[in-house]
């Protein structure tokens, strides 16, 4: 298995060089198609574009060439390249996210249950103090949780959340719906 921490620390370089924040460097698809998932944004926008995910996409792929004809290859089997936006219904993986999108509703998967046995906190972000996050758990109450017990979380889709992340430009969008319209039979 790929050591995340060591990918991270050769990716995210590449990420800051192209003025993008590195969102999250993960690998899933197990043996029979595994993928190094690469989620970068622009810090102003929290988007990116197709031109960004292709230099970036090509950024990561020279380091991983030149480190595996060195063999220093840190992913010892094939695999697929995957430059992505985080999406609308992002994955939250940084403290600052959990302030940043406060207000948005979020799912928050914990590494242990809390006193009440919940394993799982879905409710609007309120947001963070020190290493504390703080969510409004739907019919029930504030619940402030350690960002160590923060196994993994994301935003959920919301009519808030989408008027919240429009699109940089709709530019073209009525071409590609005209090409959907023509193609149907």
């Amino acid at each position: 298995m790929a050591d995340i921490a060591a990918l991270t620390s050769l990716i995210e370089p590449e990420a800051k060089a192209l003025g993008l924040d590195l969102v999250r460097v993960k690998m899933f698809g197990g043996v029979s198609d595994p993928t190094l998932q690469v989620m970068a944004e622009r810090p102003d926008t929290r988007q990116l574009t197709i031109d960004d995910c292709a230099d970036l996409s090509r950024r990561i792929s020279d380091v991983l060439d030149r480190l595996e004809a060195e063999g220093k290859d840190p992913i010892d089997h094939a695999y697929r390249l995957e430059v992505s936006s985080p999406g609308i219904d992002r994955p939250l993986t940084r403290l600052q996210d959990f302030a940043d999108w406060a207000g948005h509703e979020a799912r928050i998967n914990l590494t242990e249950p809390t006193a009440d046995n919940r394993k799982q906190l879905t409710g609007d972000l309120v947001g963070i103090e020190g290493e504390t996050i703080t969510i409004d758990v739907r019919k029930h109450r504030e619940v402030s949780i350690l960002w160590a017990q923060v196994a993994d979380a994301k935003l959920l889709m919301t009519d808030r959340l989408i008027d919240a992340t429009a699109p940089l430009s709709s530019e073209g969008a009525e071409e590609f719906d005209e090409i959907e319209a023509e193609e149907e039979y």
